[in-house]
This record gives structure tokens, sequence and C-alpha cells, in this order.
């Protein structure tokens, strides 16, 4: 099999916060502060969580609290979060997530924040020190737990401020209802111990050992523990939940449960992050079901980990615009500053959506996601008019297919290299998929938004996994990869619900839970989409019987999958000028 660089070490860890050991507790200048680092919290449904709380020392004074909440269980790290926040003049509060740390629950990652949060907030608004509002921070499961709280609305919860916050079910385990491997060890990780289990969590060459012999061995998703080993139990669990369905709705506002989100929230996530496609989903449906929804976004050149530091100057081999270096912590204790003391807003936040355009060193600021750029275009996925396929802004006169057939059986090869790493290469895969580009634009021209269009395909089973990546082709001939998108065509239309494709039937696919992006285009540049099947270790594979995927195996492969792809099919991109 083909070696694939899909940047394993990150994908392992897709909403994670920085690894953190447990060690020997440093505790701050006990001179200037008032530290209770075994706090415990019981709650009124019988549960106990544990808690860090750190107060400036001075005159008694009810102040405002500033919440971090996770399931990284480390006591140094509360007691840094919980004294930054007391320096700020807070009331700094770390909690960990059921069973953790001093917890003596079980740990049961995802199913019982919107109960949890709520009640560690109803502690700090009974405590003599508060004065009954806090404002919540932090990244991952972090923001998956401010937005799970956010879902019953606290009285007391004045703000959030979310990075890179996971959406449970749409951004992992599973990626538009695609479950990746990349990222299967979480679980251990994060139940294994009262703290985190650093040495399975870096076990790599375990990991590694245990796709290549899946991969291999053809055997259905759901016996991958099987294969490694060590029954893993919330995977199974997560599995028996393909759908959307009302287990993950549970977790996080779904719908309507948006409209009630009455509190400013700003959002910070990066072009690279793993995770992005959760972020913009809550921010998206907020101002769906609440059109009037103070939630601003802060986005740029970060990955998962770098956007909740700010960014890096070397991202993966892109130099990154010293513009796009900012620090999240400071602007976050802005905006709480902003919320809850009458501060001033943050600089940056000009508009709603506040995005650095790569190369080009600049901040934009808008009202909309949908308005990142003045125009939209509209490019078809053509091959009736050249010798090869093209990008073009005209629609096919004559509807036209383009053939694709790929052997779901076969081990030798693996299709769909997406995965950003590094984002400038020299030469990418071209033996598979099929390589659609455009002609050289005459102007730098700056491009936003996300990856979005319609598919238009014939196939001759049931199912497919679709595999979409967009390129900038630089004059030197070096790809800066600019978006992905993964996704299963039977969900396309409603995650919550599997509609199955119809074999010799033209059927429609719509996507737009991609990668949202912005970038400086060079004068002589081109764009190149790839458009494939998704086959390799990192995620399911979908043989498009219609059976529930994780039971198939490389027997349901049968005939190879043929795909006939519609020249109507296109993408739809945002650029500041449409005279290229």
């Amino acid at each position: 099999m083909k070696s694939k660089k899909f940047g394993v070490a990150l994908l392992c860890l897709l909403i994670s916060i920085a690894g953190f050991g447990q060690q020997k507790t440093d505790l701050p200048d006990t001179s200037s502060y008032l530290i209770q680092d075994s706090v415990m919290i019981k709650t009124k449904y019988g549960i106990t969580l544990s808690a860090v709380v750190v107060r400036k020392k001075g005159p008694e004074q009810k102040l405002p609290a500033a919440l971090f909440y996770f399931i990284y269980s480390n006591t140094n790290r509360s007691l840094t979060e919980a004294k930054y926040a007391a320096d700020h003049g807070y009331i700094g509060i770390v909690a960990d997530a059921r069973g953790k740390r001093l917890s003596p629950d079980k740990p049961e990652p995802y199913e019982h924040e919107t109960k949890d949060v709520n009640a560690v907030i109803d502690w700090i608004t009974s405590q003599p020190w508060s004065d009954g509002r806090v404002g919540m921070y932090g990244g991952s499961y972090s923001g998956f737990a401010q937005w799970a709280a956010a879902k019953n609305l606290h009285p007391a919860l004045k703000t959030i401020v979310p990075y890179v916050a996971a959406i449970p079910g749409l951004g992992l385990p599973m990626e538009n209802n695609v479950f990746l491997t990349a990222n299967y060890q979480w679980a251990f990780y994060v139940t294994n111990s009262k703290y985190t289990d650093d040495a399975v969590n870096s076990d790599n060459a375990r990991w590694r050992r245990m796709r290549g012999k899946w991969w291999d061995s053809g055997a259905a998703y759901n016996r991958i523990d099987s294969i490694d080993g060590t029954a893993n139990p919330w995977l199974q669990k997560w599995l028996s939940h393909p759908d959307y369905d009302a287990y993950w709705q549970s977790m996080v506002p779904y719908k309507k449960d948006f409209k009630n989100i009455n509190i400013p929230v700003l959002t910070i996530t990066g072009y690279y992050d793993d995770g992005q496609v959760s972020a913009l989903e809550y921010l998206r449906q907020h101002y769906k079901y609440n059109p009037a929804a103070e939630h601003y976004l802060i986005i740029g050149p970060y990955d998962h980990f770098g956007a909740q530091r700010g960014g890096t100057a070397d991202l993966r081999g892109y130099k990154v615009d010293s513009l796009a270096l900012i620090s999240t912590r400071q602007i976050t204790y802005q905006w709480l500053d902003y919320v809850l003391k009458g501060g001033k807003k943050p600089e940056l936040l000009k508009d709603k959506i506040n995005f650095e355009v790569m190369s080009a060193n600049i901040w934009k600021h808008t009202p909309s996601l949908e308005k990142m750029e003045p125009q939209k275009v509209r490019f078809y996925l053509d091959s009736t008019v050249a010798t090869a396929p093209v990008l073009t802004q005209k629609r096919p006169l004559k509807p036209g297919f383009i053939f694709q057939k790929v052997d779901l059986g076969e081990r030798k090869s693996s299709n769909n290299d997406y995965y950003p790493d590094p984002i400038i290469k020299k030469e990418i895969d071209r033996s598979n998929g099929i390589f659609f580009m455009s002609r050289p634009f005459e102007k730098a021209v700056s491009v936003s938004g996300a990856l979005q269009g319609e598919l238009k395909a014939v196939i001759n089973k049931k199912d497919i996994d679709v595999g979409l990546v967009l390129y900038e082709i630089t004059p030197d001939g070096s790809y800066f990869q600019l978006s992905y998108y993964l996704g299963r065509a039977s969900y396309a239309q409603d995650m919550s619900r599997r509609k199955l494709l119809l074999p010799g039937k033209l059927e429609t696919i719509p996507f737009y839970r991609s990668r949202l992006f912005s970038r400086q285009l060079q004068k002589g540049s081109r764009l190149l989409l790839v458009l494939n099947i998704d086959k390799n270790p990192f995620a399911q594979i979908n043989y498009g019987t219609g059976k529930d995927v994780s039971f198939e195996t490389i027997k349901d492969a049968g005939d190879p999958l043929e795909i006939r792809w519609s020249t109507q099919s296109f993408i739809e991109l945002g650029f500041s000028d449409t005279d290229f």
C-alpha cells in the first residue's frame, strides 16, 4: 500500500487539548492567593465533581467567575488557568468532567455535560464570593462543554468563548457520518484513569499497526478493536449511532435549541483545525435559528492547537503572516471584560466574521460567512471541451459524464490523500481520482469561504463516501492546499437520516461542511479540485451495499464501484473580484 501523509499525530488528538501528565502540584504563591485545589461539588442528582478555585487576596468583594471545564484533568494546568483568571479580576474556577481527578464516578465523555456543567454553575452562584455571573472559555472538549451548557441555558451563564469546539457525532468520532480511525484511541486516553493515559495516547506504533492490520484484513469496521486486542466499548456504543440521531442531538444544542441562546458568543477556530466543521456548525445553526444573535468569529491559519494559542509562525511548512499571529488568551479576557465588566470590545472584532487572508497579511471583517467575499463564482466540473477535466465558469451546454472506477476490495493502493500536512507540496498523488484545473488567474485575487456545491452522479451501488480536495497551483508549480471535504453521500441531504442512492439513477449530493479558508491567490495561479472516493486506512470503507457500513467487510466489495460524474456538478467559491 502506498505511504500516505495524513497528519496522523494531530488527527489522533482531534479534540484533545495538549496532553498533560499528572505531576506534583505546584501551588501559586499562597501569600497572594486563596487556593482551593480539592473542591468537591455534589450535585442534586447524586454525582460529585471536582474543581480548583483560585481568588486574589484582598478586600472581600463579589466577582464574576471565569469557568474552564475540561476532561484532560491535570491539577497544575487547573491551577495555572485559575490563577490567570484571578490575576485578571475574576474568580478562577477549573472544573473536571464527571469521573475525572477527584470525582468518584465513572468517566462518561460527552453524555452528561448538559447537566454537569450547569451543576457547577449552580454551585458557583451559591458561593459568598460570587456576584451571580459566569463566563466560560476554552478549547476542544472545553468548547463542546460550553455549548452543552447552553443547550439548557443557565441564567447565570452570561457568555461563552469556545475555541475549536467539538460536536460529538459531527466532527468526531465521525465526520459527515464517516467514522474515522485516526482518533480511535481517544476514548482510552480520557477514560482509562482519573487523569489522562498519555502512554496509550502516544503509542503511535500500536495505532499504526492496528490500522494496517484492519486495512489488510478487510474486516468489518466494528471489529477493529478485536484486531487491536483491547475492547473499546465507547467505540462500539458510538458505532451503534451512525445517524446524527437523538443520542448525539441530546449532547449539544440542536435546531430550535439555538433560538434561546441569547448570550454573546465568541468562536475561535482555524483554517486547518481538524474540528473546524463542528465549530462553524454551531455558528451557522445559531444564526439560522437566532438571526439576532451576538455571535462573533475569529478564524485564521491555525490548526487545532494553534487556534487555542493564537497561531505559530510556521504551520506545516507554511510561513504564517505576521498579522495572523494573535493571543487567544488575551482576546478571551478582553472579551470577558467587554461582556462582564463593560470593557472595550477586542480590537480585532470589527464585524461578526473576522478572518485573515493568507499571504495578503490582512484581516477582513464581514457581517456573515456568506459575505466573506463580494462575488460568488460557480465552477463546473467539465470534460467536454478540453483534453483533460477542467473547472469552468461556463455551464456545459450538453450534459456529459466523467467515468471513474474504484475497486473497493483492492488493497495495493488507497484513494483520497486529503489531509493537509504539509500544506504546501511539491507534488501530489495523481494515481487515482479526477483532477479538474482552472485556467490561470490573470491577476492576484482573494478567495474565501467554504468549499461547497453539488455533485451529480450515477453509480452502480447504493452509497459512496466522497472526498474533495482544493489546491492552489502556484506559478512555481507548488500545491497549496486550501480546503477539503469528506462525507457520506447517503447523509448529504440530512445527517440524521440515511437515504440510500438508487443504482443507475442520477443523484444529487450537496456539500458544505468542508474546511473554510481565505487565501490571496497569485497572478498566474490555478485552482485544482481533486474528486475521489474515500478508501484508505484512516476511515471506514463504504462498500455500497446499503448495510450499516460498520458491518460491511471486504466480501461486500463485489463488482468495482463505477461512477459517472455529471458535468453539471459544480463547486462555488467567494472571490474579491471576478475579472480574473
